[in-house]
């Protein structure tokens, strides 16, 4: 027995050395398992994470419950109760498979916000509001599952529509002034088309209207890329002291601006002439000129005051007739206060 013989490797265990303690069937069916694991990725299918807390939305939701349940019982004369939901972000197409048949759904804008938002009337709400309106006291619900709403029941829609915007408007009054626009009514969630694609990420808040022992909802869809503009604006609430900020700082800006420095220029008079002129000019030469009753004062090139000139002790002085700019009447009326 040749005990140098018994150091050797043999050739199957130096290449599984070689490949770092792993046989080559071990790689195969590690190799497998990884491209099991591999999902493809198509850009128009995925969703889009949106990780930052509106916290100014949820501010206005608060306000527009409140504002909408004053209106529902100026409207209605019976006490309501109206509770905003939580913000969601989803889908489009998961809003809509959601939405009860029929649904009222008003397309609106959100002026000055380029694109189209949704407010959608569940039936039991639309029920609830003809049957209290026309004296019922809730024990009969008007069922419309199944069928159209009849002209008065859209007629009702278009004056709880109405108190929705105006109470929409006014939540969003201490955020960002926005003025919504009724377009029309749909009651089939196809023909809405607020979003290019069913994947388009929304923004959707529930409210509930409670009267008596009956409920229905309102939602409110609005894509989220008509809010996206005003998204530091909605995750930042401003600060109630801002407006006093604002103000400090223009009053100090203003008085800062009165206190610079200008170089007036008093122009007497234009004289075109030519190069060819002044070359040949020599002293003793006199360039005549007209005598103006207004001279213009000028600061930078830009023409400040008119006035007159003449004499004040004993120093070549300008009367001025005219301002040309507005804004040093404005510097003006606050220096007097």
């Amino acid at each position: 027995m040749n005990p140098v013989s018994d150091n050797l490797l043999s050739q199957a265990e130096i290449d599984c050395l070689l490949n770092g303690g792993t046989s080559n069937e071990e790689e195969t069916v590690t190799a497998s398992a990884s491209h099991e694991d591999i999902r493809p990725y198509d850009p128009n299918t995925q969703r889009r994470v949106i990780r930052d807390r509106m916290q100014s939305l949820e501010i206005i939701n608060e306000r527009f419950a409140r504002q909408f349940r004053m209106h529902i019982f100026n409207l209605m004369r019976r006490n309501p109760d109206v509770t905003a939901g939580a913000i969601r972000i989803q889908p489009y197409h998961e809003f809509a498979r959601n939405l009860s048949v029929p649904t009222n759904l008003n397309l609106v804008h959100l002026n000055p916000l380029r694109g189209t938002a949704l407010f959608a009337f569940s039936p039991h709400l639309v029920s609830m509001a003809v049957d209290n309106l026309f004296g019922g006291d809730g024990r009969f619900p008007t069922k419309v599952d199944g069928r159209e709403f009849t002209p008065t029941e859209q007629r009702i829609i278009r004056r709880i529509m109405s108190m929705a915007a105006d109470a929409y408007d006014e939540a969003w009054s201490s955020i960002f002034k926005l003025q919504t626009q009724f377009i029309r009514s749909e009651t089939q969630i196809k023909f809405t088309n607020i979003t290019s694609s069913p994947n388009d990420i929304v923004v959707t808040t529930t409210f509930s209207v409670e009267i008596g022992s009956h409920m229905g909802e309102m939602n409110i869809c609005i894509p989220f890329s008509i809010i996206e503009p005003l998204r530091e604006l909605l995750t930042n609430p401003p600060r109630e002291s801002s407006v006093y900020e604002n103000e400090k700082w223009q009053s100090n800006l203003s008085v800062q601006v009165q206190e610079t420095a200008l170089d007036l220029v008093a122009r007497l008079a234009d004289i075109p002439t030519q190069l060819s002129r002044i070359m040949t000019m020599k002293v003793g030469d006199v360039i005549a000129l007209d005598k103006p009753d207004r001279i213009q004062v000028y600061s930078d090139g830009h023409p400040v005051f008119n006035g007159q000139y003449g004499l004040l002790n004993k120093q070549m002085a300008v009367k001025v007739d005219k301002i040309f700019a507005p804004s040093l009447n404005t510097f003006n009326k606050e220096k007097q206060r």
